[in-house]
C-alpha cells in the first residue's frame, strides 16, 4: 500500500527530511512490488482507484487526553486517539489524503502558555503541529480561532511570508510542516489572499486497471480552504483595517476555476464552517449548503459548529433540503464533519476513474464516513474509547509538564464549590465571579478614562460556557479549597477580551429576551414529559448576577415575551436609562442575534485585556472568595408556574449537591442516568416553587 505522501508540500523542515526520504524509500519499494505483480504505469488504459480524504477539524489544541482545569486525563478527546484512527485508515486505504479543517492552534491551557504566558522561539514549533507532524498532514487550513493570538504570531506559526501590516513577512520560522490554503481572507496591504488560496499537490496513486492489474498513475490535487467571516468582528482588534474577508462561495467561484486550469483532477473544499439552511449571504458564518453547489468541488469536509455530519442519530443535527445522512452528502457532494477536539476522524472515501488521461470522481460511489475515539460501552456502561497512538505525547512532554506547573500557581481560595451544572436553573455560582471581575475592570477604566459616561451604572453579563455540550464533564467545576490559574481558566474558558457597550433599558430586556431562547416553551397542562433546555447554546445564555437587577423567565410564553418584572434597584427599569455593560468581544461585535447594535456600533471600550486574565487578576486581588460575596447573587429565577407533567433536563451526573449548595430547592433527580453513557444525569424542576 502507498499513502499519498507530502512531497513538495509547503515548507520542509529538517526534522521531516528524514520521513521524507523514508517515504520515497517506502515509495519505490511499493513501486517494486506492483511490477513484481504485473502492474504498470497504466498507460491510455482505463482504471479505478479509491482516495480516502480524512478530516480532523476543531482539534483546538487537545493533543493529548488531558483536562489542563481538572489536572486529569480524560479520555474522551485528543488527538493521541484521533492519530490512532487515522493509522487504521491507512492500513485499509491504498491511497489516502489527511487534511484539517482549523480552529487547531487554541483552545488549552498548552495553547496559552505556548502563545502568551511563554512565547515560543521562532524555531521552535508549535506543540499541536509538532505531534500533528507525526502523522504527516498533506493540507490545512485556518479557522476563526488561528487569528486569536493575532497576525504575528500566526505568521511565525504559519512559518512567515504573512504580506500584512503589522507583520515581518520576511521571518522564516518553524511553520506547521504542511501547506495551508484560504481562499476568502484577503491582506489589504497586497489586495491578495493573506495564505495561498489553495495548494496542487502532485502525487501518484494505486489503482485497478481494466484488466485488473495494479497500476501507478499521476494525480493532481486541488485544495482550497475557507473560513468563517465572523473573524472580523471576534478579533476586530488584530484584523481591522489589516484583512478583509469575502464569502466562500464568491472565494470559491474564482479559485476552483483557476485549480482545475492548473491541471486539478479533483478538488477538496476544507470549510471551516458548517450548515445553515437561511438564505446565503457573503458574511454568512455557515455556508455549506451554498458552497457544495459551486461546480467543480468533489469533495467538501466541513467544521467550526463541533457536530457531527454525516449523523445517524434518529434526529440528526442537520436534515435540511440537500442534506443525505444516509448517503453522506450535501447537494450530492460527499462531505463530513468531524466533532471536535479529536472525537472523530472524518473519511471520504472517493471512488476515482482514469479515462486514460485524467481523473474524474464517481460521487454516486463514493462513501462518508465519522469514525469515533468512543467505541461503545463495557458491561458497566462505562465508556470505551480507543488506545492513545503512543507516538505522540513524547513529542510534546515537556511543554505539556510546563503548562500544568503554569496552571498550578496559587491566586486565592475559595470557600465553597464554583461550578455551571445548575446555572441553566439558577444557580450563580461560577457566574458572578466573572461578572464581578467585568465591572470593576469596566468601572475603574470608564472612571479614569471616559469621563463622558462616567455617571451611568456599569453592569457585567456573562454566560456559562461550559454547559455540558461535549458531556456531562463538561461543566465548569471548581473545589471548594485553594483556587489556582487553571480554576480561573476554567470559570472563564475562552481567550476573548474585555469590551464594554452603551445600551439602553429597553436594550437591556431585548438582551436578555435573546438569551432566554436557552429554554424551550412549557406548556403548564401538559401531563407528558417536557424538556426545558433547547438547542440554543449554553455560552450565549447571558445573565446578571447582582442584587441591583431583578426579573423572571416566563418559559410558557414565546420566544420575545419571556422577560417579566424586569427591575434594576428595585424599581421598574427606565427603557430610555443608559448602562454601560462588560461583556466581551464576540458578543460586542458579532451579537446582532441579541441586538443589532452589537455589531460594533455600541462599542465604548474596546480593551486588549483577556476576560480570562482579568478574572484571574481581581481574584488576586481578592483572594478570599466567599458564596456570600462572591456565589449567592441571584438576578433571575423562573416565573412560578405549576406544571401538570415534569419539566426535565440533563446534567452532570452525582451533582445534586450542588443545586442544593446554591439554594434550588426545586430541583430533584429524575434518573441517576441518561443512558447516553456521557456521565450525564436526568433532573427535574418543579416551576411551581
Amino acid at each position: 500500500m502507498m499513502r499519498l505522501s507530502s512531497f513538495g508540500a509547503g515548507r520542509p523542515q529538517a526534522a521531516r527530511r528524514s520521513r521524507q526520504a523514508l517515504a520515497v524509500l517506502a515509495a519505490l519499494a511499493a513501486a517494486a512490488m506492483l511490477t513484481a505483480c504485473g502492474g504498470g504505469s497504466g498507460g491510455d488504459k482505463s482504471a479505478t482507484a479509491t482516495l480516502a480524504v480524512l478530516e480532523t477539524t476543531d482539534l483546538h489544541f487537545n493533543i493529548r487526553s488531558y483536562d489542563y482545569f481538572k489536572l486529569a486525563d480524560d479520555p474522551s478527546y485528543g488527538f493521541e486517539r484521533t492519530a490512532t484512527l487515522i493509522r487504521k485508515a491507512r492500513s485499509e486505504f491504498a491511497n489516502t489524503l489527511l487534511v484539517d479543517n482549523g480552529d487547531t492552534i487554541q483552545g488549552t491551557a498548552l495553547a496559552d502558555y505556548e502563545a502568551q504566558v511563554a512565547p515560543i522561539a521562532c524555531e521552535q514549533q508549535l506543540s499541536m503541529y509538532k505531534a500533528m507532524g507525526v502523522l504527516q498532514f498533506d493540507a490545512g487550513t485556518l479557522g476563526n480561532h488561528e487569528f486569536n493570538y493575532g497576525l504575528p504570531f500566526l505568521n511565525q506559526v504559519l512559518g512567515g511570508g504573512l504580506k500584512v501590516d503589522g507583520v515581518d513577512a520576511s521571518k522564516k520560522c518553524a511553520g506547521p510542516g504542511f501547506p495551508m490554503a484560504l481562499a476568502n481572507v484577503i491582506s489589504t496591504q497586497t489586495n491578495a489572499p493573506l495564505v495561498a488560496p489553495y495548494v496542487v499537490l502532485n502525487r501518484e496513486i494505486t489503482g485497478v486497471d481494466s484488466d485488473g492489474k495494479a497500476t501507478r498513475l499521476p494525480i493532481k490535487i486541488g485544495v482550497i480552504g475557507f473560513t468563517t467571516p465572523g473573524i472580523m468582528g471576534w478579533d476586530k482588534r488584530h484584523l481591522e483595517g489589516k484583512v478583509r474577508v469575502t464569502g466562500a462561495v464568491e472565494a470559491a467561484q474564482k479559485y476552483v476555476p483557476e485549480l482545475r486550469s492548473k491541471g486539478a483532477d479533483i478538488v477538496v473544499a476544507l470549510l471551516h464552517g458548517g450548515l445553515d439552511a437561511s438564505e446565503y449571504r457573503t458574511d454568512m458564518e455557515n455556508p455549506g449548503l451554498y458552497l457544495s453547489k459551486v461546480a467543480g468541488i468533489d469533495a467538501m469536509v466541513m467544521g467550526h459548529q463541533h457536530s457531527v455530519f454525516p449523523d445517524t442519530a434518529d434526529k440528526p443535527a442537520f436534515s435540511m433540503a440537500g442534506v443525505d445522512n444516509k448517503a453522506g452528502t450535501i447537494n450530492g457532494v460527499p462531505a463530513v464533519m468531524a466533532s471536535s477536539w479529536g472525537k472523530a476522524l472524518g473519511v471520504v472515501a472517493l471512488s476515482l476513474r482514469w479515462d486514460g488521461k485524467a481523473w474524474s470522481v464517481d460521487k454516486a460511489k463514493s462513501k462518508s464516513e465519522l469514525r469515533n475515539t468512543a467505541t461503545g460501552k463495557d458491561a458497566a456502561g462505562k465508556a470505551i474509547y480507543v488506545a492513545v497512538d503512543g507516538s505522540i505525547a513524547p513529542v510534546v512532554e515537556g511543554q505539556h509538564q510546563a503548562a500544568i506547573r503554569y496552571v498550578k500557581t496559587p491566586v486565592g481560595q475559595t470557600d465553597f464549590r464554583m461550578g455551571t451544572q445548575f446555572a441553566d436553573v439558577g444557580d450563580p455560582g461560577a457566574i458572578q465571579i466573572v461578572n464581578q471581575a467585568q465591572q470593576d475592570y469596566v468601572q475603574r477604566y470608564v472612571a479614569a478614562n471616559l469621563p463622558q459616561y462616567a455617571q451611568l451604572p456599569v453592569l457585567s453579563v456573562s454566560a456559562p460556557f461550559k454547559s455540558g455540550f461535549q458531556g456531562g464533564a463538561d461543566y465548569t467545576d471548581v473545589a471548594a479549597g485553594p483556587l489556582a490559574i487553571s480554576s480561573a481558566a476554567d470559570l472563564y474558558l475562552y481567550p476573548n477580551t474585555v469590551y464594554a457597550v452603551k445600551v439602553t433599558g429597553a436594550q437591556v430586556k431585548s438582551w436578555l429576551e435573546a438569551a432566554a431562547q436557552r429554554f424551550n416553551r412549557i406548556d403548564p397542562a401538559a401531563t407528558a414529559d417536557q424538556w426545558l433546555i433547547s438547542s440554543f447554546p449554553g455560552y450565549n445564555f447571558d445573565m446578571f448576577t447582582t442584587a441591583d437587577v431583578q426579573y423572571q423567565i416566563d418559559v410558557t410564553q414565546p420566544v420575545g415575551s419571556r422577560i417579566v418584572g424586569l427591575q434594576y434597584k428595585g424599581q421598574p427599569i427606565n427603557t430610555a436609562q443608559e448602562f454601560v455593560i462588560a461583556t466581551n468581544n464576540y458578543r460586542a461585535t458579532s451579537g446582532k442575534g441579541f441586538l443589532p447594535e452589537l455589531d460594533g456600533r455600541s462599542t465604548i471600550y474596546a480593551s486588549p485585556d483577556a476576560n480570562r486574565d482579568v478574572v484571574i487578576a481581581y481574584i488576586k486581588a481578592h483572594p478570599q472568595i466567599t458564596r456570600a460575596a462572591n456565589g449567592a447573587a441571584q438576578s433571575w429565577r423562573f416565573a412560578k408556574t405549576p406544571t401538570a407533567g415534569k419539566v426535565l433536563f440533563t446534567s452532570a451526573a452525582n451533582a445534586l449537591s450542588v443545586a442544593q449548595a446554591a439554594g434550588l430547592a426545586n430541583i430533584s433527580v429524575d434518573k441517576a442516568d441518561d443512558g447516553t453513557g456521557t456521565q450525564r444525569a436526568v433532573y427535574r424542576i418543579d416551576l411551581g416553587q
